[in-house]
């Protein structure tokens, strides 16, 4: 009797009746059953040499894309990866206890993340900038939700590779995407790169990150598959019969079992055990997975609540900056507001930066907090407020329409133009953003008749950006500045100002730490944005209070020659062991 017809008597058990009705209607006959089982078990070949070199090929493609930031170049290496098929055959090997389909499907995709992870590693060393880009750090920190998209992919992929193919195949192309299997391994490769050549902590931080989301994706589909499986019945008694037939005439299973035979746990270990015993054997890693994950959810919905509050902090200062103090009373442009920091915490910190045609008294200063801090309902003293001037009696604050009404008005002056070239520039840069670690602080910008445009871009980091790297921010900002004759130059400040060492028990500064500290106070004058921390440390041997005389030493020193800046130095404590004070620049 025909297994069809078995399936449809009376006397089938009724849950027999109902999942087998089930397969039907998805699509899902007797007899693509039987090809699933077979053509899943060729899928975890390791002798097709076009899988190999479609895993090569995706995971050249994917590095690639990851570190142009090219989200469609990283698509197409999501289509070509034919990773879902030995991971589908882990899944069913799991649903049916197949010993050898799961020591295969193992072994194939354990070669395929060796091969990914080495020829991103190999392509990371040789490419001469390895700057973090936002599709890296995308991939880095996993959270709970990446896990369900992956146990939604898996479903309907399982689903999709079981149906009779009728027309156009449109959900194995949608699931390669939406589940990501290559992108991860590439960010391990990327990591393990940067951590051989550039950084070993950044590096190692972005592997493991990379490693969690490939090891989410693949439980989590490895699970929904073995399910969908499961509900599909495709392993009954008479279609065992049926792939045991073709597994004996297959030379690579034979060869595995071979081989497996000379093991001696090999015959305890093809007992698998109970179908409870391998839903237990695939949850385990699920619910070990669910602790990182669920903490960088938490860490997640921590930060969109943060940006949250300062997009709505901006919108309130924004507002009342430009309902109160952009215009004059009479209703003519004052200021323009250029930049705004907001730093969201117990204390609400605020930087404004603006381009003003008349100075802002204190009163005003004070009124504007006043007015912010009813708008956002908090007491006046939870606002820091800093408002950093840029005087310029530039014809681009006041409105067009009156440049209109008089056609014949006086040639400007050159502070009027030098107001008027800075403002372009500014407006160029106000959206441009350097890759991580670095941070934008300011620019200088000449200009001579004669000679092109010369940029200098001022930023913190640790380490110069990249040669290879500079030269696509310098086609950024001539493509914002609309020259492609600008020269753009970079200029690094270290994040680190400088150090200040003290004898035991003493706080006093000698000429070369005096020397010292006033070209720290020079950088910070030059640049507004910065801010100086400095952290003053004592030995074992000194009392607590030594730490604090060190800090005022230092910042009274340079408040002392430059009032100005004694709103933009913080203090804390340092390194209890050394009598070292360590100044680090900050931004506002």
């Amino acid at each position: 009797m025909s297994e069809s017809k078995e399936t449809l008597t009376a006397e089938a058990p009724r849950s027999r009746r109902l999942l087998d009705r089930f397969a039907r209607h998805l699509g899902v006959s007797f007899e693509r059953k039987q090809e699933i089982y077979i053509s899943l078990s060729q899928s975890a070949s390791l002798l097709d040499a076009s899988y190999w070199l479609q895993i090569l090929f995706a995971a050249g493609i994917a590095t690639l894309g990851l570190i142009l930031n090219s989200p469609a170049v990283i698509i197409g290496a999501m289509l070509i990866s034919p990773l879902m098929g030995p991971i589908l055959a882990s899944g069913l090997a799991l649903a049916t206890g197949d010993f050898i389909l799961a020591v295969r499907a193992i072994v194939n995709l354990a070669l395929s993340c060796a091969i990914s992870v080495s020829f991103a590693v190999i392509l990371v060393a040789l490419l001469p900038f390895k700057e973090m880009t936002g599709e890296i750090a995308a991939r880095t920190q996993p959270t709970t939700l990446d896990l369900f998209v992956a146990l939604f992919s898996g479903a309907i992929g399982s689903i999709a590779t079981c149906k009779d193919v009728k027309g156009v195949v449109t959900s194995i192309p949608g699931v390669a995407i939406a589940v990501a299997l290559m992108p991860p391994l590439c960010v391990i490769g990327y990591g393990m790169g940067v951590a051989f050549s550039v950084n070993e902590a950044d590096g190692l931080r972005v592997a493991s990150g990379g490693g969690l989301l490939f090891l989410t994706n693949l439980v989590a589909i490895t699970f929904t598959a073995m399910l969908v499986f499961l509900l599909l019945r495709i392993a009954t008694a008479h279609r065992k019969k049926t792939v045991e037939d073709w597994q004996n005439r297959d030379a690579e299973t034979l060869w595995f079992r071979k081989t497996l035979g000379k093991f001696p746990l090999s015959n305890s270990a093809k007992a698998v055990g109970s179908l409870p015993g391998r839903l237990l054997m695939i949850l385990i890693p699920i619910l070990i997975i669910l602790v990182p994950l669920s903490r960088s959810f938490s860490q997640l919905k921590t930060e969109i609540e943060r940006q949250k509050q300062e997009n709505h902090v901006k919108a309130e200062a924004t507002k009342v900056w430009d309902g109160r103090f952009a215009k004059f009373p009479d209703g003519k442009p004052r200021s323009y507001l250029d930049r705004l920091v907001v730093q969201d915490g117990p204390q609400v910190g605020l930087s404004l930066r603006v381009f003003t045609s008349k100075p802002y008294s204190p009163a005003e200063k004070a009124e504007y907090v006043a007015l912010l801090s009813a708008s956002l309902h908090k007491p006046r003293e939870s606002i820091d407020f800093k408002l950093i001037e840029i005087p310029t009696t530039s014809n681009e604050i006041v409105t067009k329409s009156k440049q209109e009404e008089k056609p014949a008005e006086e040639p400007p002056t050159i502070s009027q133009l030098q107001a008027n070239f800075l403002y372009g520039v500014a407006s160029a840069l106000k959206d441009f953003r350097l890759p991580a670690p670095a941070i934008f602080v300011d620019f200088k910008a000449i200009a001579s008749q004669g000679a092109p445009l010369t940029l200098t871009v001022i930023y913190l980091s640790e380490r110069d950006i990249d040669s290879d790297a500079q030269a696509l921010l310098t086609d950024q900002i001539r493509s914002s500045l609309a020259d492609s004759t600008a020269v753009i130059n970079f200029q690094r400040i270290p994040f680190v100002a400088g150090r200040i060492a003290f004898g035991r028990n003493r706080a006093t500064l000698s000429l070369a730490d005096q020397k010292s500290l006033d070209s720290v106070a020079n950088i910070m004058l030059d640049h507004p944005l910065l801010v100086l921390d400095i952290s003053a440390g004592r030995d074992k041997n000194e009392s607590e209070d030594i730490v604090q005389t060190r800090n005022t030493a230092i910042s009274d020193y340079i408040t002392a020659q430059n009032p100005v800046l004694s709103s933009r130095i913080k203090t804390g404590s340092g390194d209890e062991l050394s009598r070292v004070a360590i100044l680090k620049y900050m931004i506002k």
